[in-house]
C-alpha cells in the first residue's frame, strides 16, 4: 500500500486529487504519472456515479495513452480500491491533524474538517457511503476507519467525564451508541447537503460556520460534552 499523503509537509490541501498532486512534486516522473491518473479519477468521481467510470475516461481525462494507464494497475477494479484506500488513509491522517490543533476547541475542528473533506471530495465520500461492496478491501479500510475514529471520540469524552468527576454517569457501551448514532446523522445530514442536492436543506446552510457550529453543538450535546 502507498503510503498516506503528507499533510505535515505540504499544508492543510482538502481535495484529496490536489493532494496527490502536491506530493508528488520533485518526484519521479513514474510517481507524478500515477498521481495524475488518480487525481483524474476523483475528478470523474465528483462527475459520475462509480458504476460509470471507465479505463477510457479515466484516460482521456488524465490526458495519458491508453496503455499508460495498464502499468500502474491492471484494471478498473484495482484502480478504484487503491483510490478508496488510499483517500481513507488521507481522511484518517486529516482527521487525526484535526484533533491534535493546539488552542483549539477540538470538537469544532475535527467537525470542521470533517465538513471541509465531505465538501471538496464528493464523488469520494459516496464511493465510501454507498459503493463498497465490489471493493472489500476499501471496505475493510473504511470500517477500521469508523471504528478508529469512534474509539477516539469514545475516549476523549470519557477523560472529559473523569476530570469533572462524572464518569460513572456514561457507560463505555452507551457512549459507543452515541458515538456511532450522532456519526450516521452528520453523515446523513452532508450526504443530503452535497451529494443529494437538497434544496430544503441547502437553503439553510449557505454559512459553512453556521452549519459547523450546529454540527458541532449535537455532537457536544449528544456526547454530554
Amino acid at each position: 500500500m502507498a503510503n498516506p499523503v503528507r499533510l505535515t509537509e505540504y499544508g492543510p490541501v482538502y481535495n484529496f486529487g490536489k493532494a496527490l498532486l502536491t506530493e508528488s512534486v520533485g518526484l519521479r516522473k513514474r510517481d507524478r504519472t500515477r498521481a495524475t491518473i488518480q487525481n483524474a479519477g476523483c475528478i470523474l468521481l465528483d462527475r459520475i456515479p462509480l458504476t460509470q467510470l471507465t479505463v477510457s475516461e479515466i484516460c482521456k481525462e488524465a490526458q495519458i495513452a491508453h496503455g499508460t494507464f495498464y502499468i500502474y494497475f491492471p484494471d478498473r477494479q484495482a484502480f478504484v480500491a487503491d483510490l478508496l484506500i488510499r483517500f481513507v488513509e488521507f481522511v484518517q491522517l486529516v482527521m487525526h491533524q484535526s484533533s491534535k490543533s493546539l488552542g483549539k476547541d477540538p470538537v469544532r475542528s475535527t467537525t470542521a474538517a470533517y465538513y471541509v473533506l465531505f465538501e471538496n471530495n464528493p464523488g469520494l465520500m459516496k464511493c465510501l457511503l454507498n459503493n463498497l461492496e465490489d471493493f472489500p478491501a476499501s471496505r475493510e479500510a473504511f470500517q477500521i476507519l469508523n471504528r478508529e475514529w469512534v474509539m477516539t471520540v469514545v475516549r476523549s469524552t470519557e477523560r472529559r467525564l473523569t476530570r469533572t468527576g462524572r464518569l460513572e454517569e456514561i457507560s463505555h457501551d452507551e457512549l459507543l451508541r452515541r458515538t456511532y448514532a450522532l456519526g450516521g446523522m452528520v453523515d446523513q445530514y452532508l450526504s443530503a447537503l452535497f451529494l443529494n442536492a437538497d434544496t430544503t436543506l441547502a437553503s439553510v446552510s449557505t454559512d459553512r460556520e453556521v452549519v459547523i457550529d450546529t454540527l458541532t453543538n449535537i455532537w457536544k450535546r449528544g456526547m454530554v460534552v
